[in-house]
């Protein structure tokens, strides 16, 4: 599925259960934390390669926590009526600029303090 027709799909879900204009973008925004959080809960404190392991044994709990955050994140698009995927795209082009792949193979790392290219900030 395109992200255009996912999001076009939200839409038509909450219209459908009349929720067009019951929204929060506070709420949408607290509703994505809470996701993030069920993932740190699976995965805090443990090292990479355990990560890996319990990522593994949990894919239903991981996939559940993908699936949840896009809605939430495409639902905040339609809310705000933003173009979800030309803010990819547009965010995608950016990310090629700021991160050249041959820059980011030498130093491993986008955060310029650690070797990193940011052109943003010029």
């Amino acid at each position: 599925m395109k992200i255009k027709e996912a999001q076009d799909k939200i839409e038509e879900f909450d219209k459908a259960r009349g929720w067009s204009g019951d929204w929060h973008l506070k709420d949408l925004a607290l509703n994505i934390t809470e996701e993030v959080g069920e993932l740190w809960n699976l995965i805090k404190w443990i090292d990479e390669d355990k990560e890996r392991k319990v990522v593994k044994e949990n894919k239903d709990k991981v996939s559940d926590f993908i699936g949840d955050t896009l809605f939430l994140v495409l639902k905040m698009a339609n809310k705000t009526e933003v173009d979800a995927e030309k803010a990819l795209q547009e965010t995608l082009e950016e990310y090629e600029k700021r991160m050249p792949a041959d820059k980011m193979k030498e130093s491993k790392h986008a955060n310029k303090l650690a070797g990193g290219v940011d052109y943003k900030s010029k």
